[in-house]
């Protein structure tokens, strides 16, 4: 039984490809677990603050709030506000 010798041995340009291959979805699964930890942390800590009285809904509201920029969060808000004025909610 005579095997090729492209069957037995891989070309180096093959052989990099797979190991690199390998490389990113080792680097994937590694970040998705610390992702699922910090996840976890976070989960935690919402859990404590309720636990000490403060509102989450409110803590979550605040923390979407800060990520935005400045400029359009405070165009939101002027919106939001002529919006209930109009309602008669303020």
């Amino acid at each position: 039984m005579a095997t090729t010798s492209a069957a037995v041995k891989e070309e180096p340009a093959t052989r990099f490809a797979k190991d690199q291959l390998k490389s990113i979805i080792e680097r994937i699964e590694r970040l998705e677990e610390e992702k699922k930890t910090i996840s976890d942390d976070i989960r935690d800590v919402y859990a404590e603050s309720k636990g000490n009285g403060f509102d989450v809904k409110a803590l979550r509201a605040i923390i979407r709030l800060r990520k935005q920029d400045p400029n359009e969060r405070q165009e939101q808000e002027t919106i939001l506000e002529t919006y209930m004025q109009a309602l008669g909610m303020l």
